[in-house]
């Protein structure tokens, strides 16, 4: 995926399965990563099967990957940081009864 220049916008550096890759200031994880040239973000529950974006909008879930120790992160909907760390998600992953127990939904990570 060839990625369109924008001189004015701020480079940062996230971190892809221990490879560190350059991005913009307001890329999406999912735009970072199919820039530097990565296609698969997760792997199927049940068989294994490499996933990897499709929708870009948050609709399919198959961009699900894992955020700084936070499972089930949608890339697509996720802007980078500087020192993000991002990795696979391997299978389906627990978010765990209490996330969001509070009703706080804009505190999560």
């Amino acid at each position: 995926m060839r990625r369109i220049e924008r001189h004015e916008t701020a480079q940062v550096r996230i971190e892809f399965e221990g490879q560190a890759l350059p991005a913009q200031l307001g890329d999406t994880v999912a735009a970072a990563l199919l820039a530097a040239n990565h296609w698969c973000f997760r792997s199927t529950p049940v068989s294994g099967a490499a996933r990897g974006p499709f929708c870009m909008m948050g609709v399919c879930f198959d961009c699900l990957v894992e955020i700084d120790g936070v499972a089930n992160r949608q890339a697509c909907m996720t802007e980078v940081r500087d020192g993000m760390r991002v990795k696979r998600q391997q299978g389906a992953s627990d978010i765990g009864p209490d996330r969001f127990a509070d009703g706080d939904q804009e505190s999560a990570p």
